[in-house]
């Protein structure tokens, strides 16, 4: 047992185990004796430690993992930067209610509805647009995506009637459905796994965080220029980034042969190299013939202008109906359903706190105009905030230390650590704005912000433990992983602008919000098993693959006996054992004269 998490008996390798991921400075705590540098494979040695790259980079250029650390984080700062903006049209409304209420001649319950159905279109979208990502890559979804962006964001500031401005708020769902869903597994696909976390916290920061700072911009726009601007300013933002993700952002999947996944393999892949360079030909080779073992020359990289093209090629050789399935059966996959509950619950009560605020703060006994309604979500920009921060540092720097207390073994486990985080300022954030929100007139209305801050970073932190456990321990699935991710947070929320409204008029806040943190106190402790028996459930699921039960899968998924043993994939990597050599004592020379 490694730190609590239960051992599987069934496989030599459980899939997401990586020996060697950071190696330890004493050479006696290694878990099967002395660690070495390892010719045949990649390290990053630009730190005091070498960090093996999980995955393993190809010889191809175009691999986004052998792009240049500053292309790679460009790439992700402009996604990010359309993300703040797409995601901003789900709360934009959030401080001008009442203004919408008016000019749309509509109740309190359609006014929520407009933001329900945003959702909606999120979730549908979601479907769609992830079975694409699976097949074609993810950039003709960023493009389109930022188009439709700006073209609904026009459509709803022009709308004059309730129903046109539901279907421009539905369509401004559906562009911002690549971004919510896609920009996290395109983290996974650029970094290997010792990068990831504090870039994974910065996307979750744009997606959730940034949001809060958007009932800030909008309650002093409609304040002073009317609330329609609000919506010509996404589209103006919209517009502006659009050339910047056509030029600069290109596409981040990359069909990389099997052997090079170290993380999703169920043995270790040097297994496959020893018997390379034995000579030891597989009995199975055949059922790899995705892996092309013969001689040929490194690819070249792309010239700039085919970078720009929507498509680069399939990803998979899988049926567009089969991809469209995969993630409805994988909805009962435990991890994912833990993911769902971990990420999607805080974030449905968040939202039923956003409505809340809409309502509670520019009524008597506080009466906010619109403006300082929109001051009030600071509160929840500023927690996210902190919550990126926190969970940025904290996630590597957890995973590093546990990883030497675990003998130079990472387990994708040691991520799930940061929901005990997640559940005390969460949790504390929907316990006290329950109860000074219900006690406005004894308490200051700060009081009330500031545990909406507590809960937005405790929602951050969730989002990142989650997102951070699916890529590391399920990447071979992540993409499906996150649509089941995206529709739960999103019809989960969907109804919650149904009831939240009525459920607090009924029963009170105090009483309901107790309700609610009592539920999410019981959902954290879920992670308790989970982070048990997480390394058994990759096991039981890698043996009994769900997607292959039901037939969505093609034919270069593994079998449950075919592993990295057994592939021509070994004999190949032989040969570029000197290339790995080379590439190693370059990274070790730039370290030295950087330092």
């Amino acid at each position: 047992m490694g730190l609590g998490i239960l051992e599987d008996r069934k496989l030599d390798k459980v899939p997401g185990m990586l020996r060697t991921v950071v190696l330890v400075k004493d050479a006696s705590q290694a878990q099967d004796g002395p660690i070495q540098i390892d010719t045949r494979l990649k390290y990053d040695l630009s730190g005091p430690d070498p960090v093996l790259l999980v995955p393993q980079p190809s010889d191809d250029p175009n691999d986004p993992l052998n792009w240049s650390l500053w292309k790679r984080d460009v790439t992700l700062v402009l996604l990010c930067l359309e993300s703040i903006v797409a995601v901003s049209l789900g709360p934009i409304l959030a401080a001008n209610a009442i203004t919408i209420l008016l000019e749309f001649q509509t109740d309190i319950s359609g006014v929520a509805l407009l933001t329900g159905y945003h959702l909606c279109g999120v979730g549908v979208a979601g479907l769609l647009f992830v079975a694409s990502a699976r097949i074609w890559g993810m950039r003709h979804l960023y493009l389109l995506g930022g188009v439709l962006l700006i073209a609904s964001s026009i459509w709803g500031a022009l709308a004059t009637s309730y129903k046109s401005f539901l279907w421009a708020r539905i369509l401004q769902g559906v562009a911002v459905c690549p971004f919510e869903a896609l920009v996290n597994v395109s983290v996974g696909d650029m970094y290997p796994v010792h990068q990831r976390g504090m870039r994974m916290a910065f996307s979750n920061l744009a997606l959730y965080g940034g949001a809060f700072f958007t009932p800030v911009i909008v309650g002093i726009t409609s304040d002073r220029i009317g609330w329609e601007w609000t919506f010509w300013l996404v589209a103006i933002f919209g517009g502006v980034l659009f050339p910047l993700i056509v030029f600069f952002v290109p596409e981040t999947a990359y069909r990389r042969p099997a052997y090079l996944n170290l993380d999703i393999s169920s043995k270790e892949n040097l297994n496959a190299l020893n018997m390379a360079e034995s000579g030891v030909q597989s009995p199975s080779e055949e059922k790899f013939d995705d892996v092309d073992v013969s001689e040929h020359p490194v690819p070249k990289k792309d010239p700039f202008l085919k970078t720009l093209l929507p498509f680069n090629g399939r990803k998979t050789d899988d049926t567009f109906w089969k991809v469209l399935l995969r993630p409805l059966p994988l909805i009962f996959h435990p991890a994912i359903f833990w993911g769902m509950l971990t990420q999607g619950t805080l974030i449905g009560w968040t939202v039923m706190i956003g409505v809340d605020i809409a309502w509670f703060y520019r009524l008597p006994p506080v009466s906010f105009n619109s403006a300082e309604t929109g001051y009030a979500y600071a509160g929840g920009f500023f927690g996210g905030l902190v919550g990126f921060v926190f969970s940025g540092c904290l996630s590597d720097w957890s995973a590093k230390y546990l990883i030497q207390l675990n003998k130079g073994v990472y387990e994708p486990e040691f991520r799930i650590v940061l929901v005990i985080f997640q559940m005390i300022f969460g949790c504390l954030g929907l316990f006290g704005f329950g109860f000074t929100t219900d006690n406005l007139q004894k308490y200051p209305i700060g009081a009330s912000i500031f545990f909406f801050a507590i809960e937005v970073m405790g929602m951050v932190i969730g989002a990142v433990a989650s997102a951070l456990y699916i890529v590391d321990a399920h990447r071979d699935i992540s993409i499906e992983a996150f649509t089941c991710l995206l529709l739960f947070k999103n019809f989960f929320s969907f109804g919650i602008t149904w009831v939240a409204w009525d459920w607090v008029m009924d029963h009170g806040v105090w009483a309901s919000f107790e309700m609610v943190g009592l539920i999410q106190v019981g959902l954290c402790l879920l992670s308790i098993p989970m982070y048990i028996f997480g390394k058994k459930n990759r096991s039981f699921m890698h043996r009994h693959n769900i997607l292959k039960i039901l037939g969505l899968t093609d034919k270069f998924i593994p079998d449950r006996g075919d592993t990295l043993t057994n592939s021509r994939a070994g004999l190949r990597r032989m040969k570029v054992r000197q290339e790995n050599v080379e590439w190693n004592e370059r990274i070790r020379q730039q370290g030295g004269a950087s330092g």
